[in-house]
């Protein structure tokens, strides 16, 4: 998902950022060598942190419910060319797109005298207790993140190392004053949260010596609903004064404070005697349940025999963990830079969803009840929009009990609140983002055996959000525009219609028509394979309803191309702006893109597509025009950033494939639909040069892992472009070798001798497990219990051979009875 924003962004970096990113592995070295091979530390988590990836360099567990990491100006959290570090919060959402995405509980190191007319002066109104005031400077010089550890230099207060780890659901921070220092404060702010991230309330309690607790409450993504964040923080030392600050002042002494939305904030400082060690750490932890849930959290995975886990000790545990999940790929070939990438991209993928149970298994459902995931973990955070074109089925490949539970949560969401999520926060449904992402999204996990024993019960959920829509006095929106989608066949486009969030599927009309019939023809494979004969039936021909938004005389006046996808309106005529003349360039009735990129999300009607635009020939001249092929050919390494979409948020007015965003992600693999898979290898190799092991190394936002996802598909050598089939499109791999661990005890092995990720590279033949193996897809039946594909690359693009016959391509899921060849 991606979100308008007031300010454009240039696809490179300024030369001092490219000059620092080249320094980050260097100095990382310097500052914490690594074991040769570690797999911790192939990850670079500043990748993604300029230009709109929006993900951030603090550390989290895989799926962690708590991540730590600095705070700057950005609205994701950090951005690598912000200035100050404001502090380290305690939640984020990697690489979303929208503002208040989390960095709850801030909390800062500091020095300096605290009191009247002090650098932190109590006897005014908490002016001084701004963290847009107090924030540090710092340097990227020594600064490191991998996986399970971030450090950082603040040059403020006399110089401050602060580190940061985190396990599922506790987190640490170790910070270390300069050695002339005899005091060092510790600032913790639960009233300010990221850039934009409104905190409406927040509470704080000083308990004892050694300890923080309270609570916040935040509005959601984008504006959304409100939900409350409980948290504790423990020291492992006594502080030997504190107090609290409110939008009345600062008192010392003080044990509790209140702040409310858009004051001053409040918090709570902690003096700690640097006598006898200049290190202080704080090991944390939250809960979306209640205060006790967060003391369980803590105890759970910050303590062990009653103490707290020393901050080495819990990186150590951190840094294997990942270490562990991230072994379950192994890659041969390429250079250092691709390594990084490749696993960089592999964490990025597996933070999430994110862990939403507490350590006694608790959670507050869609309810607002406490529920218990016994001998189960509840999850959170479901970026669907995003995450159905790819980081969900990388999931249900190299995770199948995660994403049996990940399964379960979002049935459990229907359950106690009623619906099928959109956008699942954290107890609630944002509603952000259009179409039925939801469908795909469930019926790949069923495809995959993530639903075994739930499977009717998923089908009720998903026939209830195909065939209804819920109540107005429901949060929920399921499928806003089902009154007219299941009359008439499309969605009428209708900017008037009231939402319930940000977006709703009528302001829309056309690319939801589309996102419809893409979920009703996924979700006809279900109803088939369960026995649901008349309801297959009528998906099936609803999985062309694309059709009804069609408009065969739409011409693209620069082009010539005739034939585009156009919204309706009510009463059925399509839309025509009040200038006359539409354009399938324009930003009407399109989420997030144009009809030329949305056009490509007929990937289940292949046949339908082809007649639309006037045969075969047609189909791929157009492709050729969408994605400059002939300047990809003759610039591989350059054409992309010339001739694509480059902005990461420039929607509209565009006609060029969108590698920022999710609605032309699988547009590559249309052409191996087409019988031409060497063309989707060439397209690949261009576009994955825009992944890089720099900060503006992600293209466009990371969206929970879905741009991530998408590049390790295109790099190991499958994609599943076609929701509900189970299948996974071969094309060139980037690696010479790649193992994948499916967690079943089975492995798959990717072989491609030869590979050169820095040339265009073109499959001449395939073998499985030793066989000569034609067609162009991997069914998941076979997939699933591992072997070896092996590819046969050359430097010349085969026109004839290897994946061009008809029969050497998967039949479409719904094209009409009796549809021809392609």
């Amino acid at each position: 998902m991606k979100v308008r924003v007031q300010h454009r962004v240039k696809f490179g970096m300024p030369g001092t950022v490219r000059r620092m990113a080249g320094l980050i592995g260097l100095l990382a070295a310097m500052a914490c060598p690594a074991q040769a091979g570690d797999l911790a530390a192939e990850v670079n988590t500043f990748i993604g942190t300029q230009d709109e990836g929006n993900t951030y360099p603090g550390a989290s567990a895989p799926f962690g419910l708590i991540q730590v990491g600095p705070i700057t100006d950005h609205y994701a959290g950090y951005r690598y060319t912000d200035a100050k570090i404001r502090g380290f919060g305690h939640s984020f959402v990697s690489g979303a797109g929208c503002w208040e995405q989390g960095g709850d509980v801030s909390v800062l190191p500091v020095t300096g005298s605290i009191g009247p007319g002090g650098a932190f002066d109590t006897s005014k109104k908490a002016e001084s207790f701004d963290y847009k005031k107090y924030a540090s400077a710092y340097t990227h010089e020594g600064e490191i993140g991998r996986a399970g550890y971030y450090k950082v230099r603040l040059t403020d207060y006399g110089g401050i190392d602060a580190e940061t780890t985190a396990l599922t659901r506790a987190g640490a921070e170790r910070y270390t004053f300069a050695a002339d220092q005899k005091t060092g404060h510790i600032l913790v702010n639960p009233g300010q949260a990221n850039e934009k991230h409104e905190v409406v309330g927040s509470v704080i309690d000083v308990v004892g010596d050694r300890v923080v607790e309270g609570k916040l409450v935040t509005k959601s993504f984008c504006g959304g609903h409100q939900y409350t964040t409980w948290f504790r923080i423990e020291f492992d030392r006594p502080f030997k004064a504190f107090g609290t600050w409110d939008k009345e002042g600062a008192v010392p002494g003080s044990r509790h404070s209140m702040g409310e939305q858009w004051q001053v904030a409040n918090g709570a400082w902690l003096s700690f005697d640097l006598g006898k060690s200049r290190s202080v750490t704080a090991v944390s932890a939250i809960s979306h349940v209640d205060a006790e849930g967060a003391r369980k959290n803590l105890t759970a995975d910050g303590k062990r025999n009653g103490k707290l886990v020393a901050f080495d000790a819990m990186r150590q545990q951190a840094q294997d963990a990942w270490r562990k999940e991230l072994s379950g790929v192994r890659v041969q070939g390429g250079s250092a830079d691709d390594r990084s990438v490749f696993y960089t991209a592999l964490y990025h993928a597996l933070l999430q969803p994110m862990t939403g149970s507490d350590a006694d298994g608790r959670y507050r459902g869609y309810d607002d009840k406490i529920h218990v995931a016994d001998g189960w973990t509840y999850y959170e955070y479901f970026s669907l929009w995003d995450t159905y074109r790819s980081q969900n089925q990388l999931l249900a490949l190299l995770r199948p009990q995660r994403a049996r539970d990940i399964a379960r949560s979002v049935l459990a969401i229907q359950e106690q609140g009623g619906w099928l999520p959109r956008w699942g926060y954290a107890n609630f449904d944002t509603n952000i983002m259009t179409g039925d992402p939801v469908t795909p999204w469930l019926v790949d996990l069923w495809r995959f055996g993530a639903l075994q024993g739930r499977e009717q019960q998923a089908w009720a959920a998903l026939w209830q959000n195909a065939s209804g829509r819920p109540p107005m006095g429901s949060r929920a929106q399921g499928r806003a525009g089902n009154d007219s989608y299941l009359a008439n066949g499309y969605v009428e486009y209708d900017r008037a219609y009231p939402s319930k969030g940000m977006d709703v599927d009528q302001h829309h009309g056309g690319s939801a028509t589309l996102e419809y019939a893409l979920g009703d023809c996924a979700l006809a494979q279900m109803a088939t394979a369960l026995g649901h004969e008349k309801e297959a039936a009528l998906l099936h021909q609803r999985g062309r309803n694309w059709r009804k938004v069609w408009d065969a005389d739409t011409v693209d006046a620069e082009l010539g191309f005739k034939g585009f996808p156009r919204p309706r309106i009510e009463g059925g005529a399509f839309y025509s702006p009040p200038q006359g003349g539409y354009s399938p360039r324009s930003n009407h009735g399109f989420h997030e893109g144009t009809a030329w990129q949305y056009q490509w999300l007929t990937q289940q009607d292949v046949p339908g597509f082809v007649e639309a635009v006037g045969g075969k020939d047609n189909a791929l001249k157009r492709l050729d025009a969408f994605f400059a092929y002939d300047d990809l050919v003759k610039d591989p390494a350059n054409a992309a950033r010339k001739d694509w979409v480059v902005g990461p948020y420039s929607y509209y007015n565009q006609y060029r494939y969108n590698p920022n965003n999710e609605p032309d992600l699988h547009a590559p693999w249309m052409y191996t639909l087409l019988g031409q898979p060497w063309k989707t290898a060439t397209v690949l190799r261009a576009a994955q040069r825009l992944f890089t092991n720099a900060p503006n190394g992600v293209t466009g936002n990371d969206d929970l892992g879905t741009m991530s996802a998408w590049y390790l598909f295109s790099a190991v050598g499958l994609y599943p472009a076609v929701p509900g089939s189970g299948q996974f499109l071969l094309h060139t791999p980037r690696f010479e070798r790649v193992e994948l661990d499916l967690g079943n005890g089975k492995t798959l092995r990717l072989e491609a001798p030869g590979a050169d990720g820095g040339k265009l590279q073109y499959v001449r033949s395939v073998q499985f497990d030793g066989v000569d193996y034609t067609p162009v897809w991997l069914d998941w039946s076979r997939l699933s219990q591992g072997g070896t594909v092996r590819f046969d690359l050359g430097a010349e693009a085969p026109t004839t051979g290897w994946g061009t016959a008809q029969a050497d391509l998967p039949a479409p899921l719904c094209a009409a009875p009796g549809a021809g060849a392609r």
